[in-house]
């Protein structure tokens, strides 16, 4: 099923050019009181939801996808992690180019481990992403993204996708500089999640996803998941080793070369196989 986000928080299912509301199908979720749950309320009860929107779906008003607002499909994730230098191209070029690195030392994922982004970062696709900092470079980051399904702690990788409610296509912003990453990526905007989620029922097979970035129609990255130095399973097991994760909890999974700068005016079209597409509008904040 593809999930999605849309106007004033409603509930739809993505079909073909259409979306099909679904919002009654949030009814399912229980509610909570003081002091609010750490998780995403949805995606911890996401099965029942699913099997409510499917009974309403016969019935369902139907929108053009085109004239919603797509918003972020996970709305409250308890935290963004993410993987750095996760293809072997983008370390090398993350290097050799003294734009990118400032001087910090770049170290290999296995020994950089992943990083937070801050929640308050997390848009939609039709949000767009607002600059901050023009004096310095803003670089975009294609990535896959996994939306965590249940909690979990010290999870092998031979069960990780036990763990994963599903997939979406994600984009992470940064501003070059001497500052940590995690500083650097979590300026308001800066973490884009669209354009749906795709749950685990659709069947993609995460080993083999190819995706593109491209800025105003010209290609800057192309890669698959197949050339992740640590793959999804990898990622979640390390993830899990240090934390918990909870329903909701986004992976960002790393980016291939070819990130570079985009400035106020830019569309950044981000697709990935499996997952569909989202364009991103850049603005100034």
């Amino acid at each position: 099923m593809l999930l999605c986000r849309f106007d004033d928080n409603r509930l739809g299912v993505v079909e073909g050019d259409q979306v099909k509301d679904v919002t009654e199908a949030l009814a399912v979720l229980p509610g909570y009181r003081y002091p609010l749950p750490v998780f995403d309320p949805l995606i911890a009860h996401l099965d029942d939801v699913m099997e409510k929107a499917r009974q309403l779906l016969p019935s369902a008003k139907s929108v053009s996808l085109r004239s919603v607002k797509l918003l972020a499909p996970v709305a409250s994730p308890g935290k963004i992690v993410a993987a750095p230098v996760n293809y072997l191209k983008h370390l090398i070029e993350a290097r050799e180019d003294d734009q990118i690195h400032h001087s910090n030392r770049v170290e290999e994922i296995q020994r950089a481990g992943l990083f937070l982004k801050a929640t308050s970062s997390l848009v939609g696709a039709s949000e767009g992403v607002a600059l901050k900092h023009l004096n310095r470079r803003n670089d975009h980051e294609a990535e896959v993204v996994v939306v965590i399904g249940k909690e979990g702690r010290d999870i092998p990788a031979d069960r990780a996708l036990d763990y994963v409610a599903g997939f979406c296509v994600g984009l992470d912003m940064t501003t070059r500089g001497p500052e940590e990453r995690s500083f650097r990526k979590s300026i308001d905007s800066y973490t884009v999640l669209g354009p749906w989620l795709t749950t685990m029922d659709e069947g993609v097979d995460h080993t083999r996803m190819p995706f593109t970035l491209t800025v105003n129609g010209e290609l800057r990255q192309q890669a698959n998941t197949q050339d992740l130095v640590m793959g999804i399973p990898a990622l979640i097991e390390l993830a899990s080793s240090f934390y918990t994760l909870h329903p909701g909890d986004l992976l960002f999974t790393g980016t291939p070369e070819g990130v570079g700068p985009v400035v106020p005016g830019d569309r950044i079209h981000v697709e990935v196989a499996g997952l569909g597409a989202m364009d991103v509008a850049v603005r100034a904040q």
